[in-house]
């Protein structure tokens, strides 16, 4: 009988044991857990994918929001989707979207950079519906919007290739000789003309002195 109690006592306390254990485990791995809050779309029109690709980030002021989750090809544009990770990242209406490559191994992003800075207050996920465009400062959800080139090393690169052709080649160097010489000779035509001037005002002066003295004396 004893023996009967004890093993009770036993497999009371295990469950006991097991069940704060379960409890401990939920209770851990829920303060792990954030809450999230529910993503957004955007789409961007592109003439050309500038290498962009599925999982580019996409920066705001710096700061990675989200990621290219598609990019369609079309006959006369590229048209790319992008998923803001949160509804409490707002963007301003007033805001230039560009394909930029940053960084030492030249990575394309996508940059969201506002033009001008906007003051709000008390902003909610409401402001990303559709109903709310007319009067909200901000872009709303599954909006379509026209994005541009930045920066690109590749044409600074062909930019700079292409000047450094045009120093190389003779004819640039006979034209800027030419327009040096004809340069001095025009500047030595110039003091001529001042020394020439100069002569005609000190005669035509001494003569309206000379005129004058007679008139007066």
């Amino acid at each position: 009988m004893l023996n009967f109690r004890n093993l009770y006592n036993i497999r009371q306390k295990v469950s006991y044991i097991f069940v704060i254990s379960i409890f401990f485990t939920i209770s851990l791995i829920f303060s792990f857990i954030k809450p999230t809050s529910k993503a957004y779309f955007l789409f961007l029109e592109f003439e050309d994918t500038y290498g962009l690709k599925e999982g580019t980030p996409v920066q705001y002021k710096g700061v990675n929001i989200g990621k290219v989750t598609r990019v369609s090809l079309h006959v006369n544009k590229v048209i790319v989707l992008l998923t803001i990770r949160s509804s409490s990242i707002l963007i301003p209406r007033d805001t230039l979207f560009e394909a930029n490559q940053i960084g030492l191994f030249n990575d394309i992003v996508v940059s969201i950079r506002p033009i001008c800075d906007l003051l709000y207050r008390n902003v909610s996920y409401d402001y990303l519906c559709k109903t709310f465009f007319p009067t909200s400062p901000f872009i709303p959800h599954n909006s379509y919007i026209k994005a541009y080139k930045g920066i690109s090393y590749d044409d600074l690169i062909r930019s700079t290739t292409r000047i450094s052709q045009r120093f190389d080649d003779p004819r640039f160097f006979s034209l800027f000789y030419l327009f040096l010489k004809n340069s001095l000779y025009i500047s030595d035509e110039i003091l001529i003309l001042m020394y020439n001037s100069s002569l005609i005002c000190q005669v035509f002066t001494r003569m309206v002195i000379s005129a004058l003295y007679q008139y007066i004396f």
